[in-house]
Formats: structure tokens, sequence, C-alpha cells
């Protein structure tokens, strides 16, 4: 995907998605963050965990900060990251379903997770579809990259909750149609404004945040030693506590004896 992003609506594309991931994760707190692939989106750069990695599948994309593994595979223990990005990964990566799994399998409790695709009921969508086609009868250009398969957004909240995932939020973007021309991609500028109002589910790309939910664990709430010390049994020391425990009938039949 890298020479599609020096395209005119490659070039969008990224900024709007940079925006997206940068207002999603700027008040994620924790102290581990991981993005998976595409290293032209930033998708950590407004975090601010103290440890955060990139990791790539092919290593000649690779830089010295960047980890060289498996996505299906991640060289981290169970339950160890607060948070993991995937800009595009699952439709790029051999195996998506493991690549989730291995990402809720990283995850901490109440971790995240954020995911963005390509929608393939969009203008984008319809005209990659229409161009493979072409390319089969022996003509025609593709106006996406051609590697991938495209995961639908009703698809992939299946998949997540299949996982425990719990979808926080979920939105779309880019209504421009798929135009190489970059004169004729500025003027339909009034399609990003007019989409969103109107046909809002059909953007060329959508932007999850899901949430691991863990059943059975209950989160205890910031205040929760102050409740704990309201709640604990004051002792009470010497002869009355002892009085005090003993049944009233007792405490009547020791009277009389003294």
């Amino acid at each position: 995907m890298h020479d599609w992003f020096e395209t005119p609506p490659g070039r969008y594309l990224l900024g709007w998605e940079q925006d997206q991931f940068d207002q999603a994760v700027a008040d994620i707190f924790g102290y581990h963050a991981l993005q998976l692939g595409l290293p032209e989106v930033q998708g950590l750069r407004a975090n601010r965990m103290p440890r955060r990695w990139l990791a790539l599948s092919d290593a000649a994309m690779a830089s010295q900060s960047s980890l060289i593994t498996d996505f299906s595979a991640l060289p981290f223990p169970a339950n160890s990251l607060d948070l993991v990005v995937l800009p595009h990964a699952l439709e790029l990566s051999p195996d998506p379903h493991a690549t989730l799994r291995e990402v809720e399998r990283v995850l901490v409790p109440e971790g995240r997770v954020v995911i963005c695709g390509f929608n393939p009921a969009s203008l984008w969508g319809m005209r990659q579809r229409r161009a493979r086609l072409y390319r089969r009868l022996g003509f025609g250009e593709l106006f996406l990259p051609e590697a991938g398969d495209f995961i639908g957004y009703r698809r992939m909240r299946d998949w997540l909750r299949l996982l425990s995932f719990e979808v926080e939020s979920g939105r779309f973007g880019v209504y421009r149609p798929a135009v190489r021309s970059e004169p004729w991609f500025e003027r339909c500028h009034w399609f990003d404004v007019a989409g969103e109002r109107w046909w809002p589910i059909f953007g060329a790309v959508y932007f999850v945040v899901a949430v691991k939910r863990v059943r059975g664990m209950r989160l205890l709430s910031a205040d929760w030693r102050r409740t704990a010390a309201r709640a604990a049994p004051v002792p009470v020391a010497g002869r009355m506590h002892r009085d005090h425990m003993r049944h009233p009938a007792q405490r009547k039949k020791q009277g009389k004896g003294s």
C-alpha cells in the first residue's frame, strides 16, 4: 500500500485515518501499546504510554525500532498489552481470524483494540470489485491496493463479539467518489459533508474501537479503599465487648448472680 498512499485519494485517506487514530488513542491509559502493520499510519503518535511498539510482517519495511513477527503469533505473553491498533492489518493478513484471536490473547482485561479497514459497501469498494472483474477479462485497473481481502463492518463486529469484545464506538468516513485525478477529487469535497449526513454507512473506510471484556470480572472503583474502610467492623476490647457478644439471657443471669 506504500505506493497507493502517494495517490490523491491515498493521501486524503491517510490524513483522515491519522486524525481518527490521534483522537481515539489520546485518552487511553496504560503501560504497553502495540501497532500491527502499516507504518505510514502512526497509530500511537498521540498516545502517552511509556512502551510502544510497531510490529511488521515484512522485513523489507522494517526499521531499527520495529519488530518483525508473524501477526498470528505475537512475541508477547497473555494479558500483557493495554492497547493494540490495527490500521488495515486484518484485511492485509493472510489469516485475519488468527490475527484477531492473537490480539485478544495479548490484551489485558478491559484493554482496547482500534481497527480501521476498507468498507466493501462503498463507492470505492464497488469500483474495486468492478475492476477485479474487468481484470479477469483482460483489461481494467484496480483503484485500491491489490493485496488484501476487505472485511465488511458488520462482519468485523461479529468477529469481535465472538471473541468477547464490546464495540465502544464505530464510524465511517471518506465519501468522495473513486477518482484518481487530484482536481476532480478536490472538487468532490462536498461529498464528505453530504455522505456523513445522508448515507453514513457507505463511507470508504470504517473505524472501530472495542474493549476486551472478561466474564465474571468486576472492576473496583477508584474509592474502593475508602469503601472497604467504612464497611470494616470496629473491634471493641475489654469486658464490654465480651458481654455484648453473650446471649441476653446469659447477661441477665450473670447480673442476678453478682
